[in-house]
């Protein structure tokens, strides 16, 4: 969902680049998690919005700036961007069909982009990069596809795989930004951005380590889950001890994958992702917090205002709900400003019997872990109704990209680091704590305006019964 709509400067290099013109309707620059999706002007908005009207009625959709006669003036200008910017994040909308998201966050990019075939990387966990040959209109679904038959990983596994764009840092730390969606065109995104710090990585999308024995069974999946687990080790994503770095050694250099994976599964945070330093208001406000994702939970690494670091885990089945809120504040100085995005992720939390409390999140990744919260909820439900994942897992059909015979191996990552010896050990939270799907953004200039309209429910919510408190 877009959270940001940033009026396009008359004289903008990069606007006389893309085709763009800036006429009496103007032209808007969509941000989609801090990141540049697309570049609209109002009258294609206005179209996208008829179009909607016609598939799903006058009563579905908000109003939409109406037109104007006359040339806008600056004041009129900025109030018609903040009027689209709400229309944009209201409710569920732009989430109604997978083919209506692809018009609005690519297909006025795509206008300007021919079909044509091009060579596109993608890395593995280690670094590694498997390069493959596909169209400049192929959707996420088709690169996977592409990427699983140069790995040689069989059909009915690569559904336990997704993409992600990820933000490489000069130490080599990785900030997930999204997973790239269904209808979404990677070579679009990636080449967008023009950046060499952005890339797409393969990495498994389920949270139930209990699948891992699916993947495992074939030789490319044990090597994508093992190089995962490695990385996400030398990384610190998960904690290991001395004696368990010794013993993940050991079985490194005797190749013993399997066995690797089976320890690594007993390890702190495995199969979590981890989330760049942020803030939030729980315990305190304005507290940096280490956000995790995994085992069905949202997991603080808390420095409180007195230095004191304590940990807690927020279970995905105690969120009754949650919204993502973002705030925009454009600079003074028009080209040379960035427009700056304030995300919040919010839920509401039952701490105890009859006592829910909300806790934000501020981070520039809210968007990400909403999205992993939603894809732990739906892991759960499917389980719940005695279902398999296989199930859930869409089936991929036969794409209809040629793709060469040749098949490359995923190389084993080197031997571990050694663990670092300054970590501090943390400190467990005394209150306990037990915890979706983002339907929608919806704009606010405050954290704590949190209405009954702006939030979705969260169906794999439970409450507490005597026998927990």
């Amino acid at each position: 969902m877009p959270n940001a709509i940033k009026n396009e400067e008359t004289q903008s290099s990069e606007m006389r680049r893309s085709g763009w013109r800036r006429g009496s309707e103007g032209a808007y620059n969509i941000h989609v998690n801090g990141v540049l999706h697309c570049r609209v002007r109002y009258s294609q908005l206005l179209g996208l919005h008829e179009q909607i009207k016609k598939e799903y009625g006058s009563n579905v959709v908000p109003a939409f700036p109406p037109k104007k006669i006359f040339t806008l003036t600056p004041a009129e200008v900025e109030q018609r961007r903040e009027q689209l910017e709400k229309y944009m994040q209201a409710g569920e909308l732009f989430l109604l069909t997978a083919r209506l998201s692809f018009y609005l966050f690519f297909g006025f990019e795509t206008q300007q982009i021919p079909t044509e075939e091009v060579a596109l990387d993608i890395c593995l966990s280690n670094g590694q990069k498997v390069t493959v040959n596909i169209l400049t209109s192929d959707q996420t679904e088709d690169v996977l596809e592409a990427v699983a038959t140069k790995l040689d990983l069989p059909d009915d596994l690569v559904g336990y795989f997704s993409l992600f764009l990820v933000r490489e840092g000069v130490d080599g730390s990785l900030t997930f930004v999204r997973k790239l969606q269904e209808f979404e065109l990677p070579y679009v995104s990636i080449t967008s951005l023009r950046s060499s710090e952005f890339h797409i990585v393969l990495r498994k999308s389920y949270w139930d380590m209990s699948y891992d024995a699916d993947v495992m069974d074939n030789r490319v999946g044990l090597n994508l889950l093992y190089t995962q687990t490695v990385s996400d080790i030398e990384r610190g994503w998960i904690l290991v001890n001395k004696d368990q770095h010794r013993q993940l050694k050991s079985l490194q250099e005797k190749g013993s994958k399997k066995e690797f994976i089976h320890l690594g599964q007993t390890l702190k945070y495995y199969g979590y992702i981890k989330f760049d330093p942020c803030i939030t208001d729980f315990p305190e406000k304005g507290c940096q917090v280490i956000v995790s994702a995994g085992n069905n939970e949202l997991n603080f690494h808390v420095k409180l205002p007195n230095e004191q670091m304590k940990e807690g885990s927020f279970k995905v089945t105690r969120m009754r709900c949650w919204r993502v809120t973002s705030s925009v504040s454009d600079g003074l100085d028009g080209s040379s400003a960035k427009c700056e995005v304030k995300l919040e992720l919010a839920f509401e939390y039952l701490m105890s019997k009859d006592r829910l409390q909300w806790v934000t999140i501020t981070s520039q990744q809210a968007i990400m872990m909403s999205i992993c919260l939603q894809s732990m909820v739906d892991e759960l439900m499917v389980k719940k109704s005695g279902g398999s994942i296989k199930k859930m897992l869409r089936k991929r059909h036969n794409g209809s990209i040629q793709r060469p015979d040749s098949q490359q191996t995923v190389k084993s990552p080197p031997l571990l680091d050694s663990p670092d010896p300054n970590r501090e050990q943390i400190v467990k939270l005394s209150t306990k704590l037990s915890s979706v799907s983002l339907r929608g953004i919806s704009a606010s200039n405050s954290a704590n305006d949190i209405s009954a309209n702006d939030f979705h429910g969260n169906y794999a919510f439970e409450g507490i019964g005597d026998d927990d408190l």
